[in-house]
């Protein structure tokens, strides 16, 4: 079998796992899984298993990894001023829509995983990551001394309200495309959310 091959079987068989595990969560909780649980529901052996994890808490671990890597290397290139001017032309900025569409691909994963039998590390770590890239690409675009409000508590606004509405997306059934997603998130951030729902003196 050629190396290629090779892989393509290990990505497979991680995938197969990782959709149990999925399941199961959504079922009874991360805590009430076994890794038996995880090899019945996966259709492999124990010793497939352990190739690969050396327990489930090791298997949590990779998968929201995974998930966190897919995340970061869709943003390396994000420039909010980029994404101002996509929005004020009504259009989808590219790198924002790419993530909308990551999330749907791993949709089942992150539903469970940032919902009530979910983990709350991992919202943790979504929180820091959208923190660092946001205070990262922010000292590139702009003067920081002429914003309007303390740069760590519009980080803090910005990286909750972020979360708070790719969950709601996510436990809503994903009705909005991810171009719809990518407008209405852009439009609440940059625009602010008095503009947006035209709130007036």
């Amino acid at each position: 079998m050629s190396e290629r091959s090779e892989d393509r079987r290990v990505l497979r068989t991680k995938r197969v796992i990782r959709d149990a595990l999925t399941e199961l969560m959504e079922e009874k909780g991360f805590e009430g899984v076994t890794v038996r649980d995880l090899t019945e529901k996966a259709g492999i052996n124990r010793g497939t298993f352990y190739l690969h994890y050396q327990d489930k808490y090791d298997l949590l671990e990779q998968s929201e990894a995974e998930i966190i890597n897919g995340i970061q290397m869709l943003i390396t290139e994000f420039k909010p001023i980029e994404a101002v001017r996509y929005t004020s032309q009504d259009e989808p900025f590219p790198i924002i829509l790419k993530l909308f569409e990551y999330f749907q691909e791993n949709a089942s994963f992150m539903k469970v995983i940032l919902g009530p039998k979910g983990d709350a590390a991992f919202q943790v770590k979504m929180v820091e990551l959208i923190k660092k890239t946001f205070i990262k690409k922010l000292a590139e675009d702009i003067k920081i001394e002429e914003m309007l409000v303390p740069l760590d508590f519009f980080i803090s606004y910005v990286s909750s309200a972020h979360l708070g509405v790719i969950q709601h997306w996510l436990q809503s059934g994903m009705e909005k495309s991810p171009r719809e997603m990518t407008l209405i998130l852009a439009k609440m951030t940059l625009l602010g959310p008095g503009h947006v729902a035209r709130l007036k003196q």
